[in-house]
């Protein structure tokens, strides 16, 4: 299925609900439609100010961009290109790219690996796109990098399948389930817990995933116990009672589910009596949400402990604004949350690269673009965001951590550097150590 965008509004209704088939450790959204934090700039009209900022509609040749999503029952990432497309329409209503407009399209698949790569080729080979931003799908990233690769494509993605990270022709703007793991399983450790049992879906990748977190435990000295459950959960008492048994009370759980199956796992617990038997509760990014939030009530308030990726949606700040004041302008229907926070990120990037552009602008020089991105600072990160050349990428590895609050998630834990222990952090911190231009350094 093919979607395109080019300076027309095209009502979103995308729930980011993602199912227990899906890997389920993608940076799963924030549905809070909070307003909030600092003030953007405006055009003289009054619109958002995006790209140029000069409030003049773009004419001319379009520049073509291209994206792919996981759209299935129960598993759509589809919201996190809409988002870029948004973005890109306010570009176009403000001078475009140098007087360019970027007409951008997206393909979905089901997780269909046919599917995927005749996206790919589609959208290259057939509507010709310059580039790929905003791709966000279960098995893409596996499918098609040794396409991007073959063909000189240097893709802006929000990551799932391993491969999104552990190749040089893709760089994401989120961690993706082992890092984001990596992260819920510090913040529990320092809670001093003296054991760490970690729990996640019964689906394809767990093995990958499960390394990361196994990996800091082991580093910190701690024993650490690895699990699945079958999703959806049918029992969610049994494995409650099963991972607290498991845990001891000294010791920490931390769970990679969607909202949805978390909340089961969370919501047991309590009713049970048994929540406060274990010494801390931490969850990767899915749980960031002000659903989970507001469905477990004030007794989970400061005691969930959840990786978060990307800043609050309501949070301060220029880009921060910028994203609340495009999604309202230019795609109301589409919440706010991580999903939206990814795709605006992707295409704020994607914008200020063709913009720096000298010359023809056209495959090879986007590509170029795109690839030789350093030390791209936004409010939404924690640290500065870079593509480069590098075998792996995984620019995205400074986090925070949240909390439920009030019904809300608020900030625990200010941004922290997600653990060496974990091998692919630590290649990916000598790349920067290597290169300290790419974060500014």
């Amino acid at each position: 299925m093919s979607t395109r965008w080019r300076s027309v509004r095209w009502p979103v209704a995308l729930i980011a609900a993602v199912a227990g088939l899906s890997i389920l450790v993608a940076a799963c959204g924030d549905d809070d439609d909070d307003d909030g934090g600092g003030g953007g700039e405006t055009t003289a009209e009054g619109g958002p100010a995006c790209g140029l900022g000069n409030g003049e509609q773009a004419s001319g040749q379009p520049i073509l961009i291209g994206g792919i999503a996981t759209k299935q029952p129960g598993t759509d990432f589809s919201e996190i290109p809409a988002a870029s497309a948004a973005f890109f329409e306010c570009v176009n209503d403000n001078g475009g790219i140098n007087g360019r407009p970027v007409e951008y399209s997206f393909e979905t698949e089901q997780t269909d690996p046919g599917q995927a790569a005749n996206a790919a080729v589609k959208l290259a080979e057939n509507t010709g796109v310059f580039g790929f931003v905003g791709n966000t799908s279960l098995i893409e990233g596996a499918v098609n990098h040794g396409y991007y690769e073959q063909n000189d494509f240097y893709v802006l993605c929000s990551g799932i399948a391993p491969e999104a990270y552990s190749t040089p022709n893709m760089a994401c703007v989120n961690m993706g389930p082992r890092y984001s793991s990596d992260g819920a399983t510090q913040a529990v450790l320092n809670q001093d817990v003296d054991k760490i049992v970690f729990d996640q879906s019964n689906v394809p990748g767990t093995d990958y995933i499960v390394a990361g977190p196994q990996a800091v435990a082991d580093d910190a000295g701690v024993e650490f116990e690895g699990l699945t459950d079958n999703v959806p959960i049918q029992d969610a008492n049994s494995v409650a009672l099963k991972l607290v048994q498991a845990a001891g009370e000294n010791g920490g759980i931390v769970l990679n589910f969607t909202p949805p199956e978390a909340l089961k796992i969370l919501q047991a617990a309590e009713q049970q009596g048994i929540q406060n038997q274990v010494k801390a509760w931490g969850c990767s990014t899915p749980c960031n949400t002000d659903f989970l939030a507001e469905a477990l009530g004030s007794g989970w308030d400061d005691v969930l402990l959840v990786n978060a990726e990307l800043n609050l949606t309501d949070a301060e700040g220029e880009d921060s604004q910028l994203y609340r004041d495009v999604l309202a302008e230019y795609a109301p229907d589409i919440p706010l949350g991580s999903f939206s926070q990814m795709g605006f990120t992707e295409a704020l990037i994607a914008t200020e690269a063709m913009l720096g552009i000298e010359g023809e602008v056209n495959k090879k020089s986007v590509n170029d673009a795109f690839k030789n991105v350093k030390n791209f600072e936004t409010d939404i990160l924690c640290a500065p965001w870079y593509f480069g050349e590098a075998p792996i990428h995984i620019p995205n590895n400074v986090d925070r951590t949240t909390t439920p609050g009030g019904g809300v998630m608020v900030e625990k834990e200010d941004c922290f550097d997600i653990s060496e222990a974990d091998p692919d952090i630590a290649e990916v911190r000598q790349i920067e150590a290597d290169d300290p231009s790419l974060i500014g350094e």
